[in-house]
């Protein structure tokens, strides 16, 4: 059921922000893995094991491997989009998209585009030039990057299963986005400069 109202922007989440929302987290991952999609998880997820999921993130969120935000419809999580950063020296201007959710009741709004505008910026604010994610092949999903100037790199086979168990191809995909060309700071580096 729609609320009517309008999505609040998506914000970014501290360590403790994501262990604070890892509840109402916990209840759009639930709905996403029963609506279908291919997340990582099987059917029948609890919210309870979805929040805990959510609380594990906290200590890459803290240390800057992972980047997560959140869109509100009030108090509700409408939804979410991460990035990992990848931490190699080699790697330091890429970063992959994770986890892209939008609840049932809030599709179809653009909040999926609007999240994923929010990651591609966040990133080429930080210096990554080269972005990666991989979804379930024919997918809503799938549309949605290729709509968004996201390239098809192949197909896997039988990569993963969906909430059901059934196996299914997914698609990986790339995008070149206009980084700043500084690459980022060493995170083990720079957590210890901090302390």
């Amino acid at each position: 059921m729609r609320t009517g109202r309008a999505t609040e922007a998506p914000t970014r989440l501290s360590s403790d922000q994501l262990v604070a929302s890892a509840v109402d987290l916990g209840a759009l991952l639930a709905d996403v893995v029963k609506g279908g999609s291919s997340l990582g998880f099987l059917a029948p997820l609890d919210r309870a094991s979805a929040a805990d999921w959510w609380r594990g993130l906290a200590p890459a969120v803290a240390d800057g491997r992972l980047a997560v935000w959140a869109a509100r419809d009030g108090e509700r999580v409408t939804g979410t989009i991460s990035i990992w950063f990848v931490d190699k020296p080699n790697g330091r201007h890429r970063a992959e998209i994770l986890k892209l959710m939008v609840h049932s009741s809030a599709r179809g709004r653009g909040l999926a585009r609007t999240l994923l505008a929010t990651a591609e910026q966040a990133a080429a604010d930080a210096g990554v030039t080269l972005m990666i994610l991989d979804t379930e092949t024919g997918s809503p999903a799938e549309s949605l990057y290729r709509s968004g100037g996201w390239t098809a790199a192949g197909v896997i086979p039988d990569y993963a299963t969906d909430p059901a168990g059934v196996l299914h191809p997914t698609t990986l995909f790339f995008k070149k986005v206009a980084g700043s060309g500084t690459p980022r700071p060493d995170p083990v580096l720079r957590q210890r400069g901090a302390q």
